[in-house]
Parts: C-alpha cells; structure tokens; sequence
C-alpha cells in the first residue's frame, strides 16, 4: 500500500526534475568596459547607454562592468588589453588610437571642422564609416564614433586671446602628433603626458596647462586646478567605441547588430551630454572661480597653424582632408 501511494508523487518528481534537466539555462557573460574619464563624464554617459542597450537586446545574456578613471591602465594600456582580449569594451580618444591606426589622426587636424555638426556629417558619412573599418587591419574593431567636443585651452598663467599668448606656455598634450606639430607651430611647449598624470603635474606646476573639450574640463573638475580658460576651439575630439576582437569573433551575427546599435546609442548619449556642457559648461566654470576669454583671435591661430599643414598633406591624404573640408 505504502509503494502505491508514493509512486505517483515518484513519478511527478521524476518527470518534473527530467523538465528541468533538459531546459537550458541561459548563461550570463560580464564584459569589461574601461574608459579614461569619471563616471559622470560623457565616457560614462556613453558607457551606461551602452549597457543598458546590449542588456535589453540580448535579454540579459551580456552585463557590461564599468571601469572609469582609468581603472583598467591608460588608453595605451586599454588598446592592448582589447588587441589581447583581457579587456572586452573600451571609449577611447583618437589621441590614443593613432599610435594603432594613424590615419584615425585626420580628424585631429586643427580648424579643420566648422562645427559639431560639420564633424557629425563627416563621422555618420563615408568617410567616418570607411575609417572604423581601418581598425580591424590593425587587430581591433571600432563599432562606432563618439565624441568629446572642441578642444579648449586651460592654464594657470595669464589669459589667452590670440596665438602670440599663447607662447611659451607648457602644456600637456595627448601622445598625437597631429596636435604637437600644430602646437609647435604656434610656440606652445607641448608636453605628451597620460591623462591619469595631469592633475598631479598641474598641482605641482611641472605643467602650465592642458587642453580639452568642457566636456573633460567640467567633469574631471579642472576649474579647481586652473585658472584661466580660453574658448580657442582649435581641434574637434572625437571618441571612438571599441570591442575586443576576441569578443567580437565570438558573436553570432544576432548580437554582433546588438553590440553595433548599443555603440551607436552610446555615440548618441555622449553626443547628448556635449550638448548640454556647450550650453551649460560655461557658465558653470565661471562659477567655479574660472576666468574665461570667449571671444578669441581664430585667425591668429589658424594663421599661425598653417604652416604644419604641408606635413599634414604628408601624412594624410591631401584629397582626404579636402573631402572632409569641403562636407556640407
């Protein structure tokens, strides 16, 4: 009696335990993103986008960890770490990506872009487009184009209306060329320094200043380390939104769509947060002490710039950089 009560509820576990065994469950995979700046920079804003968007399209079979601030190793260091598969995501600089894919560097190229809207035309074009397919030449794959804004310049010494102030100042400068030959020209000291260096250097005054977007300078809060800011705009930053190829190889042609429209999304937010600081940031830096010089000398600047561009014909395709010029 006792054998024919229980073997029905046998049975039932049985068969409810054989379900289970059979029904897979889905696996989880945390990728690593790294990124210079704080989480409530742009590069942060970009980050969330990011996750939040492969999440909901891969139904939670990627979660993306952050690491800010440089956690994870300068923007050298992340490169390598994506070429090597030890880190999975990264946003990153160009100042970085032309020591891998030099012609990244175009962009770069002092009053060479009118405008953000200019730059966006010329990055969601075929020009920007054929460019991130550069990348897996040299062992990595770039998903999509961020951006960081106009760079600004930044010192503690004396205010700078035109080129002529601007001579003799030392200031740090990303490990691109570009930028160091213009500055050359223009009698600035560029000093090539990683960025987790700067605030320390601008303490102890081994810098005079940096140059950014206000994206960085609002949020890396360098109006508690320098006085004086100019609204030079002399370069256009973009950002680009990179993966691991290791990662990359690894995707079904499914979710390589997803990694692809959550870069875009992250473009689009950091895009969204430049935005903002362009019509914000200023103000804010005023009130936190900084002196600002917002009418500026651009062709003091641009005359004084002009003679590098016969390396940049060198370095870069002529006919490249009128394209880009000439985008309307």
């Amino acid at each position: 009696m006792r054998r024919s009560w229980l073997a029905p509820i046998l049975a039932t576990f049985t068969a409810a335990a054989g379900i289970a065994l059979a029904t897979p469950v889905a696996a989880q995979t945390t990728l690593k993103m790294a990124y210079a700046l704080s989480a409530s920079s742009h590069y942060g804003a970009g980050g969330e986008a990011f996750s939040q968007t492969l999440e909901a399209g891969t139904e939670g079979r990627f979660k993306v960890q952050q690491f800010p601030s440089s956690a994870l190793g300068g923007e050298r260091e992340v490169i390598e770490g994506l070429q090597l598969g030890t880190i999975d995501l990264a946003i990153l600089s160009t100042g970085a990506t032309l020591n891998f894919v030099p012609q990244t560097g175009v962009f770069d190229i002092p009053f060479l872009m009118r405008d953000l809207a200019h730059a966006r035309q010329v990055l969601d074009g075929p020009i920007g487009q054929d460019m991130l397919e550069a990348f897996s030449a040299r062992g990595l794959e770039a998903l999509a184009w961020g951006e960081q804004g106009f760079r600004h310049l930044t010192n503690s010494k004396r205010p700078i209306t035109n080129a002529a102030d601007a001579k003799g100042l030392k200031i740090r400068t990303t490990e691109n060329q570009v930028h160091i030959t213009a500055f050359r020209e223009i009698g600035i000291l560029p000093t090539p320094m990683a960025w987790p260096e700067v605030a320390t250097a601008l303490q102890q005054g081994t810098i005079d200043g940096q140059e950014n977007p206000l994206s960085v300078i609002t949020s890396a809060k360098l109006s508690q380390l320098q006085k004086h800011l100019s609204l030079t705009g002399h370069v256009y930053a973009p950002a680009v939104i990179m993966v691991s190829p290791t990662v990359y190889g690894s995707l079904s042609d499914a979710d390589k769509q997803v990694f692809i429209e959550a870069a875009k999304k992250a473009a689009q937010a950091m895009r969204d947060f430049v935005d903002n600081v362009e019509k914000t940031g200023v103000e804010q830096l005023r009130s936190e002490g900084m002196e600002v010089v917002t009418t500026i000398d651009r062709k003091s600047f641009e005359d004084a710039v002009a003679p590098a561009y016969e390396d940049y014909y060198k370095r870069f395709d002529k006919d490249l950089i009128e394209a880009i010029r000439n985008t309307r």
